[in-house]
């Protein structure tokens, strides 16, 4: 725990993130109660240690990544009275990000954060963020105020908050405050003592580096006088000047990759060619917030050109290329066979050109996955491309990459079951976009079914349709024709989607009313494939 300055006070080490308690008259307002109930329980438990009992006045969500609401619950307690701020879209895109595309998010992220590497000098050391995220349990709670516009003013607990709205920088919700009182500014993850992404590795929505830099230059001449600066990630900065500073050459950091990404691009250059390209300009090359111990200066070049102009580089070759691991045969046979790919191999592997081992071994590997030699080559070169990699996901990615050539895939992943309280509170819409995301198209060819599904605790009722191999859900009165009609409990039917117990356990249970065919609603779900949360990353 350390003092920021009267009244500020941040809890770092706990999580990936920063718990700030800022003290108003009469109880702690709590900025990102981080990401799990464990982490914020131990936090705030040793906050009141040292800073005695006070209550929860007030609650702040910066922004709508987990690791700054999950732990709420721990904080919250049982004041059902407690404040809860959140910028405009919080609940919408807090809860679509880890239902929608949880699973893949979460397989990936195990790369990009190195869960399964040991903590030590020779693998896993920081995620660019924080020590590394935290596993545990999620929650979330609704907000009671809602921030929807710049310069928004409110006093909380006595302590008066100037508001900044920054929507689609960081996060596609997310605001900042300025605190006039103490002249300091919460700046949430629009800036960090790092260079942030804008296009993260275990894969999100690109982020929009021009509307970034604006948003800190606003912020610039919103609060001038700002003498203090803290945020979600890291460690403070005090004094004026150097708070402008930072400011300034975080702006134009993120302004540099935009604009020299599309001069680039206008000249024909592809992204690959563009992230190898592209260096910093000298005075933003050695400042330290801007150095790729985070995001990198190469993958988000990538993102700029991806926000623009998509996946295709406008190379024909590129259209409509093999898969990989079809490819991966033909490179093989083309190079002259396994045993000669791996003789040229090692010899550029001992002479350093890691980068390009890694390409030839990788088409090897997936073209015969029980090769060992290739697999044992290619993960020395992961080991190495990690060692050299300044940015702690780089490292973590290269690293889980040569330990799972080495082991395999992991027994079990992590599944959006984990984050129960999360789910209870994402819109029941959301849990029917995730079921169509998850029909197998081709089994379900030629079906079709109508299901009425009654939630008896919401008073709630869905029209499920499956036609053309597209399955749509509405909100209204049920179907008269359908094929089944279900009466369930909304927590009964998240359990049973998340995969927290059988489907035909909880279909023919006292605790669900079945009319109609339990046949169709039976063959209905089986076209539904589940998730993956261990799938091959390294091998085909």
């Amino acid at each position: 725990m350390f003092k920021v300055t009267d009244g500020v006070y941040q809890l770092r080490g706990f999580d990936l993130s920063n718990m700030s308690i800022i003290e108003g008259q009469t109880g702690w307002i709590i900025v990102d109660p981080l990401t799990t109930k464990e982490t914020a329980a131990a936090a705030i438990a040793f906050a009141r240690e040292h800073l005695g009992n006070k209550p929860i006045s007030a609650i702040i969500f910066t922004h709508s990544h987990v690791d700054h609401f999950g732990g709420v619950v721990s904080v919250l307690g049982a004041d059902a009275n407690t404040q809860i701020i959140a910028p405009v879209g919080f609940m919408e895109e807090a809860t679509s990000e880890n239902v929608l595309a949880g699973t893949t998010m979460s397989r990936r992220s195990m790369f990009m954060y190195g869960s399964q590497l040991e903590h030590s000098p020779r693998e896993h050391v920081d995620t660019g963020l924080g020590k590394g995220p935290a596993f545990g349990s999620v929650g979330i709670a609704q907000p009671t105020r809602i921030i929807a516009t710049t310069g928004e003013t409110i006093t909380i607990d006595g302590v008066e908050f100037v508001f900044q709205n920054v929507p689609g920088s960081e996060a596609p919700a997310e605001l900042t405050f300025y605190l006039p009182q103490l002249k300091a500014f919460g700046g949430a993850e629009l800036v960090s003592r790092t260079m942030h992404n804008l296009y993260t590795l275990r894969g999100t929505k690109v982020r929009d580096a021009r509307k970034w830099s604006h948003y800190i230059d606003e912020a610039i001449h919103l609060f001038p006088d700002v003498e203090v600066y803290f945020g979600s990630h890291h460690w403070p900065l005090w004094g004026n000047e150097a708070i402008i500073d930072f400011l300034k050459k975080q702006r134009d950091g993120y302004k540099y990759i935009h604009d020299q990404t599309l001069r680039l691009a206008s000249q024909g250059y592809t992204p690959r060619e563009i992230a190898d390209m592209l260096q910093m300009p000298e005075a933003l090359r050695g400042n330290f917030s801007n150095r790729g111990y985070y995001g990198t200066l190469k993958h988000n070049a990538k993102a700029v050109y991806q926000l623009y102009f998509g996946w295709y580089d406008g190379n024909p070759a590129n259209l409509d290329p093999l898969p990989p691991a079809e490819a991966a045969v033909h490179y093989v046979d083309m190079m002259g066979g396994a045993d000669a790919i791996l003789r040229r191999a090692q010899a550029d592997f001992d002479k350093g050109e890691y980068r390009w081992v890694a390409e030839v071994l990788n088409h090897l590997v997936f073209a015969q996955p029980d090769n060992t030699a290739a697999k044992a080559l290619l993960a020395q070169t992961y080991d190495q491309m990690g060692y050299l990699a300044e940015s702690g996901p780089w490292r973590d990615v290269y690293l889980t990459g040569a330990l799972e050539l080495r082991q395999g895939t992991p027994k079990v992943g992590l599944s959006i079951a984990n984050a129960v309280d999360l789910i209870n509170e994402t819109p029941v819409d959301q849990f029917f976009e995730l079921m169509a995301a998850m029909l197998n198209g081709p089994k379900a060819d030629g079906k079709t079914f109508t299901l009425n599904i009654e939630f008896t605790d919401l008073g709630k009722t869905y029209v499920l349709e499956l036609e053309n191999a597209v399955l749509h859900q509405r909100e209204g009165s049920p179907a008269a024709n359908a094929n089944a009609t279900v009466r369930i409990t909304h927590p009964l039917f998240v359990k049973m989607l998340t995969g927290g117990a059988g489907i035909r356990d909880i279909l023919f249970s006292d605790d669900v009313s079945v009319e109609g065919s339990k046949l169709d609603l039976l063959q209905f779900f089986a076209l539904l494939d589940q998730p993956d949360p261990v799938f091959n990353i390294v091998t085909p």
